[in-house]
């Protein structure tokens, strides 16, 4: 190994790998909702990380909950010992889920979340005599998570194609995409329209095989921030109490007040049979992920040979101390009421971009989970062609001006494009311009790129 393989310095070759050979700065050090590099350039997090940040970063309440925690014992395995940050955690999270969802599975991310959802559902079909029930529907697009269970729920062809043979494939309804379509229906039917869709699927498929339904309260990375018609989450709740198929919220991105509630199913008043969170659930300071659950499914399941899942790290002292705190400061800084008013207000401002920017075909989300997608052409939101890596050049633009955004493919992961801005709840609207005018900019530099290279026409 050469000598500059191995000295300290961010310019050194890296040993890591991850999704791609790309490069990016090394963190110096980062505080609320700005981070710096070694360079000492200063970045807005826009988009928290991967929408995990919820509180800000470097918050010296967690941190000292932490050290505390580190004082006392950094790890008491579930078999061996209890602990009482995660059986304090586990009672908060209980009190704040929606209904009778009273008992927590601790795991360390969203993907793991998703997958323990998945596994005591199939468990409890079995505890109650149900074997033939297997089938779980999601909707297309979506994104639960990568492990292969996860990856047999989500609806994102990119991600899913390559391990198809390795999974048993799930059913599929189309995610309620309501912005797209051109008929005469009011927004309630329309909700009512998708979410009827479910029934046929279950009909499709016979009732009696079908387990689970999963879905986003509000769409994720693989639809930005989609919000269905009110209307479709209550005719949802209804299908499947009339078919006695499983709702599961998977709400790793929405939890934990990214929505100005402190769930999304709050804003619909829905009860989930099962609800994933992460996330924001420790907000980046270390991993944490839970499933919850009512009693009337995790009893059966207990005594039917007990639930045959677990990880390592589950309820992990460390961990749940961070999710304490972070739940207190969720608590003492009013922020469930800050993203509600700051998303708004966030919302408002983005919308006013569409009248200097043609390409912005759509401005969406609910709280501080918020998305723009972009068009060749308003007027029928045509996509721009995938070739041109639209929404993933917006996101390196903009980096490059101190913006940190998210994208992703909006039609199925092939074409489409979306940037997430998601700031950490803490955002307050004299912060907005570190977002507004580098966005702005790098809007009309990707429209001029694309205009030059023939990828944008101007409809609308």
């Amino acid at each position: 190994m050469t000598p500059e393989k191995t000295k300290p310095g961010h310019n050194r070759e890296s040993r890591l790998f991850y999704q791609s050979r790309s490069r990016r700065p090394l963190i110096d050090h980062a505080k609320g909702v700005y981070m710096w590099d070694v360079d000492s350039k200063r970045y807005i997090d826009a988009s928290s990380g991967a929408m995990v940040s919820n509180i800000g970063h470097s918050d010296p309440r967690v941190i000292a909950a932490m050290q505390d925690q580190m004082q006392k014992a950094t790890f008491a395995y579930r078999l061996h010992f209890e602990n009482e940050a995660a059986e304090n955690l586990a009672w908060r999270l209980a009190e704040r889920a929606p209904g009778d969802l009273e008992r927590v599975f601790f795991v360390s991310g969203g993907s793991e979340a998703v997958e323990s959802c998945l596994k005591l559902a199939r468990q409890y079909a079995l505890a109650i005599g149900e074997a033939q029930r297997f089938k779980v529907i999601s909707r297309f697009p979506s994104y639960h998570g990568s492990t292969l269970g996860a990856l047999a729920i989500t609806g994102y062809t990119p991600m899913h194609a390559p391990f198809a043979p390795m999974m048993v494939d799930q059913p599929k309804i189309p995610a309620p995409t309501c912005y797209l379509d051109r008929d005469d229906l009011s927004d309630h039917d329309r909700g009512l329209k998708y979410a009827n869709m479910l029934e046929a699927e279950i009909l499709r498929q016979g009732p009696e095989t079908v387990l689970a339904f999963i879905m986003e309260p509000v769409g994720g990375a693989a639809t930005g921030a989609l919000v269905a018609p009110d209307s479709y989450y209550a005719r949802i709740r209804e299908i499947c109490d009339q078919y006695g198929i499983l709702l599961i919220y998977d709400e790793v991105m929405t939890g934990a007040g990214r929505t100005g509630t402190y769930f999304a199913a709050e804003h619909w008043n829905i009860v989930p049979d099962i609800l994933a969170v992460s996330k924001g659930l420790a907000a980046g300071y270390v991993p944490l992920g839970a499933m919850i659950a009512p009693d009337r499914i995790v009893g059966p399941v207990l005594d039917h040979g007990g639930f045959i899942h677990g990880y390592t790290y589950a309820g992990n002292p460390i961990a749940c101390a961070a999710g304490n705190a972070v739940l207190d400061v969720i608590e003492q800084d009013d922020l469930l009421a800050n993203a509600a008013q700051s998303g708004a207000a966030l919302k408002a401002e983005l919308t006013k971009l569409m009248a200097q920017h043609a390409m912005i075909g759509d401005v969406r989300g609910l709280g501080l989970m918020l998305a723009i997608e972009l068009v060749a052409n308003r007027d029928s939101m045509e996509p721009i062609a995938p070739k041109h890596m639209a929404a993933a050049r917006l996101v390196d633009i903009a980096y490059d001006k101190g913006l940190i955004i998210y994208w992703r493919r909006t039609r199925g992961g092939y074409r489409g494009d979306h940037v997430m801005i998601c700031p950490p709840l803490t955002i307050t609207p004299d912060q907005f311009d570190d977002i507004l005018i580098p966005l702005n900019e790098a809007l009309a530099e990707l429209a001029t790129e694309l205009k030059q290279a023939g990828g944008f026409d101007h409809g609308g």
